[in-house]
């Protein structure tokens, strides 16, 4: 997990004034409620009393209340209330709920997890102009998986993989029908030409000038006849966000970490733009949203989870796999995330460059290439190859980061360990940023 970014933690529509919710976010067990005014408060999820899940308290005006022994707690994390020792007590200033800085922005709930700089000098939250401008309605749900959230995003970054893996459910003659048929065969053409769209053709990765979001467009399609091809043009901002979008759909998806071991997936579908001339009533095109959230959730997220769960190494990182020249989107997100990692450990160390530096880049991708056929080939070097492979396998089996160890109340945690191969500096990296805490702002 980067630090020093702004995190999009929960659906806004999630979040009321009737009753806290406890969740489990970046590691940390966290709770959120609404005071009076609607604002969001997000704090620490656990009494520093006895250690009540502050989750199943209930709110008491402008203060959440634990389900315990009925201390109040303000939006600023102070308890103002000790029922057992009265109205008029003095409590001590020890009894004290850790307070996060939150935005409410693009119908969704941000948190900073970072260092404790002024406020004025906090980067904004990363929303391209798929997001910000996107006037279109909309409907939003989130599930979680046993996934580490890297997995997931390069899972949607690319899109060669539908072929293969989302061709045998029932429900998937809809993408059949609507994405792949043609209106001159009624879309009854749909399965054939879908299994017939193994390539990608007329690829490139742009990168916006803030360095933080990517464009990767691309037609995906046969490859004897490139004309019969969807054109895609992916989106990725970090920390999390990808946006997929075609003259059929648009849908955006924030993977957000709950910890180590799992990610929760806020997914967002628009309504059909050839749509809103025929349903003129805005409820009817939010309910074709709501249905295309749903068979996400139930049909094609699941059927790419019964990949995902089993890839190894657990994590992706620099130097993990053999990219190959479509998987460009891929293996920038893996280069700039190791990069923005060495910079928020060299931040928390003092470090600085001066002019002529490099890049900050960490992590070498490894391409399947034929030089790598060659290597194999001298005896010199195979036998060198497979002991730093045996080092590398003891390693990543060895490794057990400790916040997948903790056991959240709501479930989101099971205590597993996890494997994973790195090079050296990226995996310095990575460890340093997921088992150390960073500073409450």
């Amino acid at each position: 997990m980067i630090p020093d970014l702004w995190y999009p933690i929960a659906i806004s529509s999630d979040v009321t004034d009737k009753k806290p919710k406890g969740i489990r976010r970046l590691g940390e067990e966290i709770v959120l409620w609404r005071d009076i005014d609607g604002k969001v408060v997000v704090q620490g999820a656990r009494c520093p009393h006895k250690g009540a899940w502050l989750g199943d308290g209930r709110m008491k005006g402008n203060a959440i209340e634990c389900p315990y022994h009925g201390f109040l707690f303000n939006s600023e994390g102070k308890c103002t209330l000790t029922p057992a020792m009265g109205r008029d007590a003095k409590i001590p200033g020890s009894l004290k709920i850790p307070t996060y800085s939150v935005q409410e922005k693009h119908g969704l709930i941000w948190m900073w997890w970072g260092d404790d700089r002024p406020e004025n000098e906090r980067p904004d939250i990363i929303a391209p102009r798929e997001i910000k401008d996107n006037d279109r309605v909309y409907d939003t749900i989130s599930w979680n998986k046993p996934v580490h959230y890297t997995r997931y995003i390069e899972s949607v970054q690319e899109f060669y993989h539908v072929t293969y893996v989302h061709r045998d459910h029932w429900m998937n003659w809809l993408d059949f029908a609507f994405l792949y048929g043609t209106k001159k065969k009624f879309g009854l053409d749909g399965k054939e030409n879908y299994l017939k769209s193994t390539m990608i053709h007329n690829h490139q990765v742009e990168t916006d000038d803030d360095g933080m979001t990517f464009r990767y467009s691309f037609d995906h399609g046969e490859e004897d006849d490139p004309t019969k091809s969807i054109h895609y043009v992916i989106t990725f901002s970090f920390p999390c966000m990808v946006h997929v979008e075609t003259e059929a759909f648009a849908t955006t998806s924030w993977f957000m970490p709950i910890d180590d071991e799992h990610t929760e997936h806020i997914f967002r579908v628009y309504e059909f733009p050839q749509l809103k001339s025929v349903l003129r009533h805005e409820k009817l095109r939010r309910a074709m949203a709501t249905l295309q959230v749903y068979l996400e959730k139930y049909v094609q997220d699941p059927q790419d989870y019964k990949i995902m769960a089993q890839q190894e190494p657990r994590v992706s990182g620099g130097g993990v796999n053999k990219f190959i020249p479509v998987d460009e989107m891929n293996a920038k997100f893996i280069k700039t995330r190791a990069r923005l990692l060495r910079e928020a450990q060299e931040r928390r160390e003092g470090i600085t460059h001066g002019p002529g530096a490099s890049d900050g880049m960490v992590g070498d991708l490894d391409m399947a290439d034929d030089h790598a056929e060659a290597e194999k080939a001298s005896p010199s070097t195979k036998e060198s190859n497979g002991s730093t492979g045996k080092r590398r396998t003891a390693a990543a089996q060895q490794h057990t980061n400790g916040n997948g160890a903790r056991n959240a109340t709501n479930g989101n945690g099971n205590g597993k360990s996890r494997s994973r191969a790195a090079v050296p500096a990226s995996k310095e990296v990575e460890d340093w940023t997921e088992t150390r805490q960073p500073a409450k702002p």
